[in-house]
Parts: structure tokens; C-alpha cells; sequence
């Protein structure tokens, strides 16, 4: 299916924090409850539409562990989008969130659009990390800010739409230079017939812009 645009992303984060059932429910609508942990890096895509445009997302899902960062800094090069996770039941996980910022800071292009997702909130029996904390250090470091449960699938779609809102909003006021394929993405071709998307698993997201 052609597309408008296509949006790199990279979701980062410690290891089981749950990058890759996230990837899973979003691409695949499902939830796989054992998941081998991820080695270097897997891929996913899915057509989504913002303000009537098809537009592509190509995720790479990294491994969380230390052997393989070297693997994961590479990625962040030409990025368009970050979904940075955390465990809302494992406090390190999000104290190690300052270090992956920088990381990503570090490696990335000062455009790329991060959202800060506390996954697991359907265990929120076993909360060590309230909405509260996170959506403040979303506030301190300019990032989206959402609780998502891949499990039950909430805010899963949320969270990649409202990012690749963001991104194109970016595009509209010209903050990205998108003939700088640094910046993740890459324009691409729509014919007529599928210029209002819709179909292949494509999702509808309103337009306006999202904060």
C-alpha cells in the first residue's frame, strides 16, 4: 500500500519492561504473555492515517540489555519517533530512564519526538510507580507522557498515534527538514484511491494536535 510519509521509530527501555508486547499488540493486535527476550533488534510495521494521510511506521524494538547497546545506539540514528518504557511495577526500570534519555539525546537528532510510556498498568496491584512521578518527569524532559497495558491493549494505540501526531505537526509547521532522511522519515506516494486510508489495519486519528 502506498503511503505519504513513512516514520521511523524506536522503542528503548530496560529489559521486560515489555517493548516488544507492545510492539506485538499494536502491529498485531495480540498479546504474547512469554516472549524470549529480544537479541539485538526485531521490526514491525503498520499503516496508520493522520488527517486523511496514510502514513507508514516502521518500528525497531531494541534489546534492553547491556551487551547489546552498542547494536541498539545505531538505531537511534534516523529517527523519527521514541517510545521510551518503563515497568510501573519495577521502580529501577524507571530510575534507568534518566540514562536512556541521555543516550538517546546523545545519539539522535534534536527533532525526534519521544513518548514515555508506564507499561503494565494493568497491574496496578502491584504499582512502585505512580502516574504521578511519571507524568512529571515527562514534564521535566519535554516528553508525550501515557500509561498503556500491551496486555490488555490500553493506550497502545494511543501512545503510537499521538507520537506520529506530533511528528507530522512537526512536519506542518517545518520544525523537520524532511529532505534530511536523518530525521526519519521519508516521503513517499499516494494514488487516489488510497489517500483517505483505512484499510490493511490502517487506524483513523483526528486531526489537531496532541500534547
Amino acid at each position: 500500500m502506498s503511503y505519504a510519509y513513512l516514520f521511523k521509530y524506536i522503542i528503548i527501555g530496560d529489559t521486560g519492561v515489555g517493548k516488544s508486547c507492545l510492539l506485538l499488540q499494536f502491529t498485531d493486535k495480540r498479546f504474547q504473555p512469554v516472549h524470549d527476550l529480544t537479541i539485538g533488534v526485531e521490526f514491525g510495521a503498520r499503516m496508520i492515517t493522520i488527517e486523511n494521510k496514510p502514513i507508514k511506521l516502521q518500528i525497531w524494538d531494541t534489546a534492553g540489555q547491556e551487551s547489546f547497546r552498542s547494536i541498539t545506539r545505531s538505531y537511534y540514528r534516523g529517527a523519527a519517533g521514541a517510545l521510551l518504557v518503563y515497568d510501573i511495577t519495577r521502580r529501577e526500570t524507571f530510575n534507568h530512564l534518566t540514562s536512556w534519555l541521555e543516550e538517546a539525546r546523545q545519539h539522535a537528532n534534536a527533532n525526534m519526538t519521544v513518548m514515555l510510556i508506564g507499561n503494565k498498568c494493568d497491574l496496578s496491584h502491584r504499582r512502585a510507580v505512580s502516574t504521578e512521578e511519571g507524568e512529571q518527569f515527562a514534564r521535566e524532559h519535554g516528553l508525550i507522557f501515557m500509561e498503556a497495558s500491551a496486555k490488555t491493549a490500553q493506550n497502545v494505540e494511543e501512545a503510537f498515534l499521538s507520537t506520529a501526531s506530533k511528528i507530522y505537526k512537526k512536519i506542518q509547521d517545518g520544525v523537520i527538514d524532511i529532505s534530511n532522511e536523518s530525521y526519519g522519515i521519508k516521503i513517499g506516494h499516494v494514488s487516489q484511491a488510497s489517500s483517505f486510508g483505512g484499510r490493511d489495519g490502517s487506524a483513523s486519528q483526528p486531526g489537531g494536535c496532541c500534547s
